[in-house]
């Protein structure tokens, strides 16, 4: 039998991008001005404001689709990958509990097709609303030399406001803590090139608007849940990398996250992509699962969050408990 499809075999090295980040983060902080709170590493930059607004900070993200609009080309349906743009922005601003302010997008393309490129566009707005934010302005780049007539290629960029001691950085999560994981919609919009790789086209359009509905937005749901002062001490967006890649982020070193299989219903389009030949563990390196988004709580707040959010119609579950020693994540049945 030949070796199992990965995700690195399919041309995406997380690893590598890990240390591309690291090794560009002295040369970011060449840059550091007061007001710097937190640069390159994090879901997002916080800069904090000074003279009559001292104590307000900026949150910042810039994200894109990936491969996503590949298929989104090969299916012929747009629509969700504007909502994907603003998710992947302000999904990763919300782990700060900033709320989103304005967003801002860049479009390069090979040559101008406004069909397709207003319905993204359209798909934009409907995220923008979604999360409680401003369509602000953006860029259309026509570049044929780089581009193919019918190729393109999409950026996103948020700005999102929170109050200082409001910042949800992770820095309180204490052993006992629990993790609470907030059901996704699907795969949202990463993995898309191993799917490429182990799906016939056949299967591709078969399954192609179950892989392409738009990523969840969870800005309001989870803001609301923090006005509440349910103390949510962690908050982690589940994107590329998944759990081992994101959880860390916002675990305090040497404490770890413990998750628990079973502990939440996996959506069957995993399960499809598994019975391509991919192994279990390379499938909860690279997609989420069915979880898109990940909060820290104290054990005794976990029962009322979940009945808050369910009340806004987001499903989730318990999925995992902090624990001491080591650092990262581990999975038990």
């Amino acid at each position: 039998m030949g070796s199992r499809p990965t995700y690195r075999k399919a041309g995406v090295d997380v690893s590598l991008a890990r240390r591309f980040i690291r090794a560009i983060e002295p040369i970011a902080r060449m840059t550091r001005q007061p007001g710097l709170l937190k640069g390159i590493g994090g879901f997002g930059g916080l800069f904090e404001l000074s003279g009559p607004s001292s104590g307000r900070v900026l949150v910042a993200s810039a994200d894109g689709v990936g491969t996503k609009l590949c298929l989104a080309q090969r299916v012929g349906w747009y629509a969700p990958l504007g909502v994907d743009l603003v998710a992947m922005n302000v999904n990763d601003i919300l782990c700060t509990g900033a709320r989103p302010l304005f967003f801002l997008d860049y479009i390069a393309c090979g040559r101008l097709n406004p069909k397709v490129l207003l319905e993204i566009v359209r798909g934009i707005a409907r995220g923008c609303a979604q999360a409680g934010c401003v369509l602000l302005g953006g860029e259309t780049a026509q570049m044929p030399l780089v581009y193919g007539s019918n190729e393109f290629d999409l950026a996103g960029f948020a700005v999102g406001i929170v109050d200082r001691h409001r910042i949800v950085s992770g820095g309180q999560i204490r052993v006992g803590d629990e993790v609470l994981g907030l059901a996704s919609s699907g795969l949202h919009s990463n993995g898309f090139t191993l799917v490429q790789r182990v799906f016939s086209k056949q299967e591709l359009k078969r399954w192609g608007r179950e892989l392409l509905k738009p990523t969840r937005i969870y800005v309001k749901p989870v803001l609301e849940l923090l006005k509440r002062k349910v103390a949510v001490r962690g908050i982690a967006h589940i994107t590329g990398g998944s759990f081992a890649e994101k959880i860390p982020r916002i675990i305090p070193k040497g404490l770890k996250v413990a998750f628990r299989k079973g502990s939440w219903e996996i959506p069957g389009i995993f399960r499809r992509i598994q019975a391509c030949g991919v192994r279990e563990a390379e499938m909860f390196r690279t997609f989420n699962m069915g979880i898109g988004m990940a909060l820290v709580v104290p054990r005794g707040a976990a029962a009322r969050a979940r009945s808050f959010l369910r009340s806004r119609g987001l499903d989730s579950w318990v999925i995992g408990e902090v624990q001491r020693g080591g650092e990262g994540v581990e999975w038990a049945e």
